[in-house]
């Protein structure tokens, strides 16, 4: 049988691996991108889980956290974008603090131990393991837009390096596979109109 608490922090720790793998190999102005209209971009993404994670497992349990506050200065939407201040290096290692203060909550406090959300209205108080299902929705909810806005500045694809899980050469799929199979998804599509 599993054990709760290793399954929990598995599965934080690929998610948090697979955020950082989609930032990878990419220039300062790659990551700094935005690709979408509401202005998503990889390195904010990573900021922003950086920060959540830290609030959500360092003060809804009264612990520390080596990740600053969420900015307060920034306006709206200033956790969702890197200052030209925050370079890649530093905002990945905070993602990668937030991951180890997480982990560490989870196995130090336990499952059942409380916590208080303020923001949370009438649910606001909690558990361990309440915090660490919500941060793990939120973590792979945000690890999936990066895995998108990836693929729109380079086509890299998949879970993690080595592990796509999508279909590849093994399969007879290539570059112009994918076109071909874009293509009939945009020819239904059109149908439709």
């Amino acid at each position: 049988m599993n054990d709760p608490t290793e399954t929990l922090t598995r599965y934080l720790r690929s998610g948090f691996d697979a955020l950082v793998w989609k930032l990878d190999g990419l220039s300062e102005y790659d990551l700094r991108r935005p690709l979408v209209p509401t202005g998503t971009n990889l390195l904010g993404v990573a900021k922003h889980v950086a920060l959540v994670v830290a609030e959500y497992f360092g003060m809804v349990f009264g612990r520390p956290s080596a990740v600053p506050s969420f900015p307060d200065d920034g306006g709206p939407n200033a956790d969702m974008w890197a200052t030209a201040d925050e370079s890649a290096e530093y905002v990945i290692g905070l993602l990668r603090t937030a991951a180890d203060e997480a982990v560490a909550t989870v196995t130090e406090l336990g499952l059942d131990a409380p916590g208080h959300v303020p923001w949370w209205g009438d649910r606001s108080e909690v558990t361990v393991f309440t915090i660490a299902v919500h941060v793990l929705a939120e973590v792979h909810r945000h690890t999936g837009q990066a895995d998108i806005v990836r693929e729109l500045i380079d086509d890299q694809i998949g879970w993690n390096q080595g592990r796509e899980n999508l279909p590849g050469d093994a399969d007879g799929v290539d570059a112009q596979w994918w076109r071909d199979y874009r293509d009939r998804l945009q020819a239904t599509a059109e149908s439709f109109r």
